[in-house]
């Protein structure tokens, strides 16, 4: 099985065979439930499914105007070079997926349990996390995170690696053993709920000014 190891942290990524993959013109399913398929080349208004599941499939180069997948389980799957504007992903459970170079612009991930996810080169820029649990490894590498907020959300485990984290909020949460080495966390705020993170001693300067900047002290010449 193929994994991708950040540091400490190793998932698992999703196992495909292109040659037993069926290309599909649509991702609604009649019963449900989708496995084996590729969707891919698609432009379209809106894109929704609810209480469905999704296994052992490929989404890639797909553009949406609207996304809103509520109750959804996914296993197995790859999205590839998708841009899935004003996502919404609620109450739903991933494993073993791999985002890899998608737009994710104002995406909205609330109630989610992941296990073996992967965000690889993704913009999450005016995000919002809310509810978010890491059930197993989770891995945000080379993605940006701009203006981006967490709340309320259990990240015990998870790895970033060469984030944006700019104006990136990290409201009250869970945070033990997030690895946030190879980051800049200078211009992040929240600092004061990151209890038990991970970082690397040189990281510690730019925390300490972030969390004397929210609590208001003042560093006298």
């Amino acid at each position: 099985m193929e994994t991708l190891t950040i540091r400490d942290t190793t998932a698992d990524l999703p196992v495909l065979d292109a040659d037993e993959l069926t290309e599909l013109s649509t991702l609604q399913p009649e019963d449900g439930r989708l496995s084996l398929f590729s969707y891919s080349g698609k432009d379209l208004r809106a894109l929704e499914l609810a209480n469905t599941q999704l296994y052992d499939g490929r989404i890639s180069e797909v553009r949406a105007q609207r996304v809103d997948l509520d109750r959804v389980r996914m296993s197995s799957v790859e999205f590839t070079g998708c841009d899935l504007a004003s996502l919404t992903l609620s109450n739903s459970r991933l494993s073993r997926v791999r985002f890899t170079d998608c737009r994710l612009l104002g995406a909205r991930l609330d109630g989610l349990v992941l296990e073996d996810v992967v965000f690889q080169d993704c913009k999450f820029d005016y995000g919002m996390l809310t509810q978010v649990t890491a059930k197993g490894p989770v891995v945000f590498v080379g993605c940006s995170l701009i203006e981006t907020e967490l709340d309320g959300c259990d990240l015990s485990g998870v790895a970033f690696e060469d984030c944006v984290l700019r104006a990136t909020s990290f409201h009250a949460g869970t945070y033990r053993g997030t690895d946030l080495r190879g980051n800049n966390l200078s211009v992040m705020s929240g600092a004061v709920n990151l209890k038990r993170i991970v970082i690397d001693r040189y990281q510690l300067a730019d925390l300490s000014l972030v969390l004397a900047d929210e609590l208001g002290i003042t560093i006298a010449d």
